[in-house]
């Protein structure tokens, strides 16, 4: 395998300092033995032996060292310049030479289409929750692959609009097998276990508190140092992710650019037996070949994986007359065919202070989008749903949600005075701009699907009707008839 090489500076030092080396990457750490480039949506350079990309050109005659170019399109060929994104590979063989393809069937768990035609998903009013997914039995070996389970979605990827929302759970490395899925770019979330995912494009560790994005068409291979994992996907049809405007907060704030990390260059001499796994409108196809697909030199180009540490997120939302909307807190966000309305955005909610008058606690709320949450690390604070780590929760669009009544009660009258919340914990939502429907595996097979209670809101209490006096007291001050009394005036 071959590395980046970086190029050491000979121009003399100036006086403001020493010259430094181009392009920047960050150096490995303690927990992850990569190094990356920076920057969100950049234009890319990466070479695992120097001098290997062509200049001026992408496909010279011959490409040095007799290596392969291919370019591959995540966006149509005549996309203006600023939402064009493709890449350039320079290769040991072209990815066109594997053998024949044939379907998996043993794939029942996976859907892409939630249209009301399809008898395998179902559109639901009422909140669902979910205990902690399991992790694979050790009787049974379970690669990224076989664990992944489709939970919710609309839409579908062959009319490139919509998303689909999955839990992966695996206790085995894949081995000299890779995967890509065609339907859409997988932003993927790890909740218990980091992630060794090597790309086309290089490698990344991806541990909780991180998520990483891997768009359509880059085939990925996925290992697990610390053994057993768990985590969540999102996957989105038809658009790529990106960052949120940051409107009124002007110029810094929330998810920095610069804090976006992509592989470099990386490859593999391998000439053994592969097999390659894809993706495609919710099924699976395979097809057998004699190399690693992981075998790109050198690469150029907007269309890479990244991965994004949230313990960097820059929050704004501290609590002083009232709540932020929860906007503040997208890291990520896609854009729908609706001019203004988001596909889905990637909320993650760090620590905060709340400081002043303010009713604390989220108030009750009629969403129009569906509300997907999850719990990375530590505990939930919410108290009309069991959050776990691992878990899942479902709010439907327009249905009411908020706390119990009993939070509610305690909210109201406690004490005020400057709290620090969420330290130690990490949640987060998906915030889906549509109806969503839920597979029948989430409904009926999970295992962990917690039943709700049907009395929880029997305790809620209209406390105005201990106020009655003191309201028409104020009715008759105000010259309006009391309540009860002919017409109703209020």
């Amino acid at each position: 395998m071959g590395d980046i090489t970086m190029p050491d500076s000979t121009a003399p030092s100036s006086t403001f300092g020493a010259s430094s080396s181009s392009p920047f990457v960050t150096p490995p750490t303690a927990t992850d033995p990569y190094t990356y480039q920076t920057g969100f949506g950049n234009r890319f350079a990466s070479e695992a032996i120097p001098n290997t990309l062509p200049i001026g050109r992408n496909t010279p005659q011959k490409c040095k060292y007799e290596l392969y170019s291919e370019q591959l399109n995540g966006t149509s060929f005549v996309s203006s310049r600023a939402s064009v994104q493709h890449a350039w590979f320079y290769r040991i063989r072209p990815s066109v030479a594997h053998r024949a393809m044939s379907k998996i069937n043993s794939t029942p768990q996976i859907e892409a289409n939630f249209t009301i035609n399809n008898p395998k998903v179902s559109f639901v009013p009422h909140t669902l929750t979910w205990a902690q997914f399991p992790i694979p039995s050790s009787s049974e070996s379970v690669d990224f692959i076989q664990g992944l389970k489709t939970i919710s979605g609309h839409g579908d990827p062959v009319t490139k609009e919509g998303l689909s929302v999955h839990m992966y759970t695996a206790n085995t490395s894949m081995g000299k097998r890779a995967f890509a899925s065609h339907d859409g770019d997988m932003l993927i979330m790890p909740s218990q276990g980091r992630l060794n995912i090597q790309t086309e494009m290089g490698r990344m560790m991806v541990a909780p508190g991180e998520v990483a994005v891997i768009q359509a068409g880059i085939r990925f291979k996925v290992s697990l140092p610390d053994g057993p994992v768990r985590g969540y996907i999102q996957e989105i049809f038809g658009a790529h992710y990106e960052l949120p405007e940051l409107g009124p907060l002007g110029s810094n704030g929330m998810a920095a650019p610069r804090d976006f990390q992509t592989p470099v260059a990386s490859f593999d001499i391998d000439s053994t037996s592969w097999e390659i796994v894809y993706k495609l409108a919710g099924k699976l196809y395979q097809c057998q070949q004699d190399h690693t697909p992981f075998d790109v030199v050198a690469w150029h180009g907007n269309y890479a994986p990244y991965k994004y540490d949230v313990s960097r997120f820059i929050p704004s939302a501290v609590v002083d007359k009232d709540q932020s909307d929860p906007s503040v807190y997208i890291v990520l966000m896609a854009r729908s065919k609706i001019p203004g309305v988001a596909l889905t955005e990637v909320m993650m909610f760090p620590p905060k202070w709340t400081v002043n008058d303010s009713f604390r606690p989220p108030y009750y709320h009629r969403n129009v989008a569906t509300e997907i949450m999850g719990l990375v690390y530590g505990s939930y604070a919410g108290s009309s749903k069991d959050l776990q780590v691992g878990g899942l929760s479902f709010q439907s669009s327009f249905m009411p949600h908020g706390e119990t009544y009993e939070t509610y009660k305690e909210a109201s009258e406690m004490e005020l005075t400057p709290v620090r919340t969420g330290e130690g914990s990490l949640a987060f939502m998906f915030h889906i701009g549509n109806h969503c429907a839920v597979t029948d595996y989430a409904l009926e097979s999970t295992g962990v699907l917690i039943e709700n209670d049907p009395k929880l809101w029997d305790s809620v209490q209209g406390g105005f009707l201990n106020h009655l006096e003191e309201v028409n007291s104020d009715l008759l001050a105000a010259g309006r008839k009391p309540l009860g009394e002919g017409e109703p005036t209020w």
